[in-house]
């Protein structure tokens, strides 16, 4: 397993989403992402994009990516761009969500441990909603995203099943109502925490996660033809193995803070 930390941090994410869309980043956001900005520049040709989807599973470390390649295939064919990065100390869920939607580190957001409150600082969401966008999310009913995100004036869709969380994304896309939809999938972490991340129970919510994606990108190349489109696969944090073949995270560690983004864009059709 790498033994070094990646030097990108995913409080960057935030302000190259906003960046992108041409609306004002949340307060006191990081600079906006170089690689995504230029990458998204290129295919839209200066154009903004009007549509987004973040996939964000949850604690998919970048070591399980190198180590098991074949089971992201489907991502990694639908990928332009990979960008790796390092979540925020403690390496746990609402700590690095609230990072990335809103480009701040912990002792900024307020989210500096494992607590889910509604996060008070200003998110992707939020610059969206003034800028008379319509973001949503889509996510299990009582994970993360339905927590510390909620309160604001846009949509929500709660599910308990990973199914039925993926056939409402499905549907968001052919609507076609959305400007920017965030799903969270915490299907492998709750696997990892139980039985350990290299399980076969883990490992096969990966290719879960992986082709769920793949379905998405087919979907926005047939629905959302009219958009320029930025997608992506991105991850909140890693994990590794505990005594008595379980999972954690939340430690400084490679294996935990390491993590792979894939990317991708499509330019609208004339």
């Amino acid at each position: 397993m790498c033994d070094t930390i990646n030097k990108t941090s995913l409080d960057t994410i935030a302000g190259a989403l906003c960046e992108m869309m041409g609306v004002d980043s949340p307060a006191g956001a990081a600079a906006g992402n170089s690689e995504m900005l230029s990458y998204a520049n290129r295919v839209f040709g200066g154009e903004k994009a009007n549509r987004i989807l973040m996939y964000n599973p949850d604690a998919i470390g970048q070591w399980l990516y190198e180590k098991y390649p074949y089971l992201l295939l489907e991502t990694e064919k639908r990928t332009d761009l990979k960008v790796p990065f390092f979540a925020p100390m403690p390496t746990v869920t609402p700590v690095c969500f609230a990072t990335m939607y809103t480009g701040t580190q912990p002792e900024i957001h307020g989210i500096r441990k494992y607590e889910r409150p509604v996060l008070k600082a200003d998110t992707v969401f939020d610059a969206l909603i003034r800028a008379g966008k319509k973001p949503a999310i889509v996510a299990h009913t009582k994970c993360t995203f339905s927590c510390i995100f909620i309160e604001r004036d846009m949509a929500y869709f709660a599910y308990p099943t990973m199914e039925e969380i993926h056939a409402k994304v499905a549907e968001l896309i052919i609507e076609d109502k959305y400007d920017f939809i965030a799903i969270h999938a915490a299907n492998f972490d709750t696997r990892m925490h139980k039985k350990g991340p290299e399980s076969i129970e883990a490992l096969s919510e990966l290719k879960v996660n992986t082709a769920a994606y793949g379905i998405f990108d087919a979907l926005v190349q047939t629905h959302w033809k009219k958009h320029n489109v930025f997608m992506g696969y991105a991850m909140d944090h890693g994990c590794h193995e505990v005594e008595g073949e379980a999972g954690s995270h939340g430690l400084d560690m490679p294996e935990d803070v390491n993590i792979m983004h894939f990317y991708k864009a499509y330019k609208k059709e004339m």
